[in-house]
């Protein structure tokens, strides 16, 4: 199994931004050294739930400190971006790096960042799926051209050339059901961020590989996995910093993406998280926060270990990207849990 590490550059109370980005890029340099096999980035803007604008710049100094590690992107967000400067930094950095970048993309959930984009939300899946093309045939044959309702692109090259195939490490974030069809139709894999029940997951991979197999004539790439990990060798103190600082983080999240208002259901595309918002309003914040907390990955490193496992069973992942600083814990308390899941979990992974 390939075990990765993600970098998200949460803000802190206690730190000032340039010091959580020192203490990130410390943490991000353990990556290699502690054997993990890819680096991923995330893609934010505005606030303070995470301060990465620009994930293929992190992921590009990043190559430049590493020599074998992959770089992955979690992602890049289509829909803020011209497509074919997309399609030229990911072939520039895949240059640079000597073919080591995974590709993943999405479309965006913040009403606070589309507004600063000034990018009508409700076009969201339009555009992602116009830009997924575009950039996903250039990365393939060297050259852009697209005429779509949101994009028109005439014929130029991409320089540097894309130098190899990008099949097969091209992955799209996937939340609501009709999301999933759209990146089977695209021909790209599954980048699971736990958020929702393990069965609805499970039962809409299974519409996702028929649907591949259907159009791409070929199976379905295994799933990646991604997970808030609090690792400790005491399970009592593993369970309360979890609760503290999993649950801290998600309440970052309920705050940007403001989950609890109720725009996702006036939005077009934006349905399957109206619905989600009105579960929130019925049964209260804590109780997403409960629910996320325990799709997470906390424990004593057997438990942690046991629980990938049985996420790995459910929804056939065989990459898991390990988030191991966020919220507001401590730096020395982030690079304790990341050292112990280095040393206990991951290599029992990596032997599978």
């Amino acid at each position: 199994m390939h075990v990765g590490y993600a970098s998200i550059f949460q803000a802190s109370t206690e730190r000032s931004d340039a010091e959580v980005y020192q203490d990130e890029l410390r943490l991000a340099d353990l990556a290699e050294p502690l054997g993990f096999e890819s680096i991923w980035g995330v893609e934010h803007h505005f606030t303070d739930y995470t301060m990465c604008p620009d994930v293929v710049q992190f992921l590009t100094y990043m190559a430049g400190r590493t020599t074998k590690v992959q770089l992955g992107s979690m992602v890049v967000v289509l829909p803020w971006h011209d497509p074919i400067r997309v399609a030229e930094q990911v072939s520039m950095l895949d240059n640079l790096s000597g073919g080591r970048m995974i590709f993943g993309m999405g479309r965006g959930l913040g009403q606070v960042e589309f507004g600063g984009f000034r990018i009508p939300m409700d076009e969201s899946r339009e555009r992602f799926v116009e830009a997924a093309e575009m950039i996903l045939a250039g990365l393939e044959d060297g050259y852009v051209k697209y005429e779509g309702t949101h994009f028109s692109q005439p014929h130029r090259e991409l320089r540097p050339r894309p130098f190899k195939s990008f099949k097969g490490r091209t992955y799209a974030a996937a939340v609501s059901p009709e999301s999933s069809k759209i990146m089977a139709e695209l021909g790209v894999g599954i980048l699971i961020i736990p958020q929702k029940p393990w069965d609805s997951m499970m039962a809409e991979l299974d519409t996702y590989r028929g649907i591949f197999r259907e159009v791409n004539d070929v199976e379905a790439p295994p799933t990646v996995t991604a997970g808030w990990v609090f690792c400790d060798e005491d399970g009592d103190r593993a369970k309360e910093m979890a609760t503290k600082y999993i649950g801290g983080y998600y309440h970052s999240v309920m705050e940007h993406y403001q989950l609890a208002g109720d725009h996702f259901g006036k939005t077009k595309g934006y349905e399957y998280y109206g619905k989600m918002s009105d579960a929130l309003n019925k049964y209260g914040e804590q109780s997403g926060v409960d629910f996320f907390v325990d799709l997470q990955i906390y424990g004593t490193p057997d438990q942690c270990y046991e629980k990938i496992m049985d996420v790995r069973s459910m929804v056939s992942a065989e990459t898991f990207v390990a988030v191991c600083s966020y919220a507001d814990m401590p730096i020395d308390e982030a690079e304790r849990n990341l050292r112990l899941f280095a040393d206990t979990v991951k290599p029992r992974l990596q032997s599978l």
